[in-house]
């Protein structure tokens, strides 16, 4: 490789904040970790340091001092407390509400932390982030980057290797499992489900464990579907939508996508062609139960009785 290609393959450089700022960014995030691996109430360290990072601490103190607030900024004030927030994935009936529990309180304050400003200071805010993840993934790995507005069900499905890069506004489906090896890069806008409704009855929910390999790329705006395992060092095409296991090496493109190659240097190690595309997600589905005391919302009403039965 000569000088010039190296330099070309030199995508990043580092970048560091001053001293002060970053001696203040240490101690912010060795605080709020300390507090959340302490006994301390999940739901009061998260309603503590979303006051402090809104600036709203003047107008919390006053609300708590039985001083007049309008409608309004009572309702404010109240949302930087988790307890009385409510997300889409509470409403699921075969969560584990023991973990979801605080799985919430997390996501709440990672989500509220995305609303502020310092949302976009990078070197803060990925390191925010990661330490956010240790707490509320099954297992996250070192070095790993979260950029602004990605989503989950739950997180305590997440399990995330080393050196993971996942972009803005990316959606990672755990209300199944989801496995994300070493050095996996996903795209902004990308989608990464573990669940899937049935055809008929879309209230009929199967979950499954979904798998992205080390080293896999998932590029720009594109979907993988429950239960597919993506092979290492594979490519997902920008705006594709894969329902079937990509092999080790292959790059898969289009909707619905397919193998359509393997990377260049790769053949000698790489399943052929011929014997991709093949749909496996059934080997992942997983079982859960639901509450015996459960009831049962349908916010459809729909009549799922087919014409001809």
């Amino acid at each position: 490789m000569t000088t010039g290609d190296f330099a070309r393959g030199m995508t990043k450089r580092h970048v560091s904040l001053p001293p002060l700022a970053e001696e203040g960014l240490r101690a912010f995030i060795s605080e709020v970790d300390e507090r959340l691996a302490s006994d301390e109430d999940t739901c009061d360290v998260v309603e503590d340091v979303l006051i402090d990072l809104h600036g709203d601490r003047e107008a919390y103190e006053r609300w708590q001092d039985g001083e007049d607030v309008s409608p309004a900024e009572r309702v404010r004030l109240q949302g930087y407390d988790p307890c009385n927030a409510t997300l889409e994935s509470e409403y699921y009936a075969e969560k584990d509400e023991d973990r979801f529990t605080r799985s919430k309180y997390l996501q709440w304050l990672w989500r509220q932390f995305d609303a502020t400003p310092m949302a976009d200071n990078v070197e803060f805010a990925l390191r925010f982030r990661r330490m956010i993840a240790d707490h509320l993934f099954e297992d996250v790995g070192e070095n790993c980057r979260f950029f602004k507005n990605i989503s989950f069900t739950y997180g305590h499905n997440i399990t995330v290797g080393d050196n993971v890069v996942v972009h803005d506004d990316v959606h990672l489906d755990d209300r199944g499992k989801l496995t994300i090896g070493d050095r996996v890069s996903i795209s902004d806008d990308a989608h990464v489900y573990t669940h899937d409704h049935d055809a008929v009855d879309q209230t009929h929910i199967d979950n499954f464990h979904t798998i992205i390999e080390d080293d896999v790329r998932v590029t720009y705006d594109s979907m993988v579907r429950a239960g597919v395992r993506l092979g290492e060092n594979s490519i997902l095409a920008a705006k594709s939508s894969i329902g079937k296991d990509v092999p080790a090496h292959h790059i898969a493109a289009g909707t619905p996508a397919k193998s359509i190659a393997v990377k260049d240097g790769w053949e000698s190690v790489a399943d052929p062609l011929e014997d991709a595309n093949v749909d496996r997600r059934a080997e992942r589905e997983l079982d859960y139960e639901l509450p015996e005391n459960l009831t049962q919302f349908d916010e459809f009403q729909r009549d799922l009785q087919p014409p001809d039965r």
